[in-house]
């Protein structure tokens, strides 16, 4: 997710120095000063003006605001078809929608199952949205195990079943639980073991972390709608104004 950084010593001091130097008073060249009559100018000068150091770090924030929403938008334009169109990546909602929406998530994440139900409702509510579930496992062990169970599950037809039951389990999974789960839904057990082993899984696991981390999420859930990166949970109402606005900005750009 976006961060607001927070200046460190030497960076400050650098900011203040930079942004002090016309302000000071200018001295003949006959008289050079030391070190330390320099230190004692900036620190006098700070002390009568220090709505400086506030006006110094207001605009380092919003330099390096600038320079994340630029590295995020070139990583969403080279890494598009690896988003949307990766063919191990499961897919649901409306397959032929106009819109698509990226779900980054792990199965133990509160959020993720907080957000679940909001997320389900306004793409139902749609009717026209594209979904594509990016397995994202970083909380916990079983997190992962649950993420190559999804993914096994995806090549028995029931991803989207197996899916909301894991994000509607209540408490942390873990090895029982993720297999009463496939029970449930109906999954073939022993083909979901095989399955599991497949480093295929696993590669498509990886490819979900090296694309998170390209694009800034670094916690779940996760969201790309559009040119649009969310990083966090977010309400019905929300989606659902995403979603219009990216079929807007498309209509804009023809």
């Amino acid at each position: 997710m976006f961060s607001r950084l927070r200046l460190s010593g030497p960076v400050l001091a650098l900011s203040l120095a930079l942004s002090c130097t016309t302000a000071l008073p200018v001295f003949a060249a006959d008289k050079p000063l030391d070190k330390a009559a320099v230190e004692q100018i900036v620190r006098d000068y700070l002390l009568t003006h220090p709505e400086i150091l506030l006006e110094a770090m207001e605009a380092l924030e919003k330099k390096q605001q600038a320079e994340g929403d630029k590295a995020v938008a070139e990583a969403l334009k080279s890494n598009r078809k690896a988003l949307e169109q990766n063919a191990m990546s499961p897919v649901g909602g409306n397959a032929k929608g106009d819109v698509t929406l990226v779900e980054f998530f792990d199965y133990n994440c509160g959020y993720c199952k907080r957000t679940h139900p909001e997320r389900s409702a306004a793409v139902k509510g749609d009717g026209k949205v594209r979904v594509v579930y990016k397995e994202f496992p970083i909380l916990a062990p079983s997190s992962k195990e649950a993420a190559k169970a999804a993914l096994a599950a995806n090549r028995q037809g029931k991803y989207e079943a197996f899916h909301t039951a894991l994000m509607t389990h209540e408490g942390r999974l873990d090895s029982d639980a993720i297999r009463a789960t496939a029970k449930d839904v109906g999954l073939d057990l022993k083909k979901l073991e095989q399955d599991m082993g497949d480093p295929a899984i696993e590669a498509e696991i990886k490819a979900n972390m090296e694309l998170a981390q390209k694009l800034g999420i670094r916690g779940t859930p996760g969201f790309v709608i559009g040119d649009t990166v969310v990083p966090g949970a977010i309400e019905t109402e929300q989606f659902i104004a995403l979603f219009n606005a990216t079929r807007a900005a498309k209509k804009a750009g023809g």
